[in-house]
């Protein structure tokens, strides 16, 4: 069954991590990638920091653009994974090997992906 593992973070809390923590973390994130990269799809991707963000809201008026995510979200999605795995067990079991949950304020959202039949009988 394919997921997609979100790697969330508190900004704030990112914001005390050291440059040389970042760099040794970006380490044992690829390191990651590698050894479960059986289990991974193309297709993931880390994201640049939600103060980049664009976002188009829907207004009464019709779409309108902002700069920025939603304001109260505490979490920001910092990148995401595609993985195809046997069921929800072996997904969680594979997130919780995710070498950023060391880091207070971290988690991995995991989100079933539907197939096109499943997506299609809706």
């Amino acid at each position: 069954m394919k997921y997609v593992l979100m790697f969330t973070s508190d900004p704030k809390l990112d914001a005390a991590v050291s440059a040389e923590r970042e760099r040794a973390d970006l380490q044992r994130v690829l390191e990651w990638h590698e050894i479960n990269s059986a289990a991974i799809l193309e297709g993931g991707a880390a994201l640049h920091p939600v103060e980049t963000a664009t976002t188009v809201r829907a207004d009464s008026a019709g779409p309108v653009v902002v700069d920025g995510p939603f304001t109260e979200a505490k979490e920001v999605i910092g990148g995401f994974t595609l993985v195809d795995v046997a069921d929800l067990d072996e997904a969680v079991a594979l997130a919780r090997t995710w070498p950023l949950l060391d880091l207070e304020g971290n988690s991995v959202e995991i989100r079933p992906m539907f197939d096109e039949e499943e997506l299609f009988a809706l």
